[in-house]
């Protein structure tokens, strides 16, 4: 996998709108599973992680698609979701 150095949720590219989403749920730094696979993610890359519970895997996972959604923009597709 790739190392990536990254030490808070700015430094993945987020949008505004998810960043403050983030903070204001409590997210303040990514733990190591996120750190890993938030980049790889973003990439389009498939990934499969593995870490313990609690960790932070769904949401390694759901923040990348929530940006890719948010910076589309515009309805969903008619035979979309």
């Amino acid at each position: 996998m790739t190392k990536v150095n990254m030490t808070d949720f700015a430094t993945f590219g987020f949008t505004s709108r998810l960043l403050s989403t983030l903070t204001n749920s409590g997210y303040t730094a990514p733990t190591p599973i996120q750190t890993q696979a938030i980049p790889l993610v973003m990439e389009g890359r498939d990934i499969i992680g593995l870490a313990q519970t609690g960790t932070g895997k769904t949401l390694a996972f759901a923040a990348p698609i929530l940006n890719r959604i948010s910076r589309a923009g515009g309805p969903a597709p008619a035979r979309g979701t």
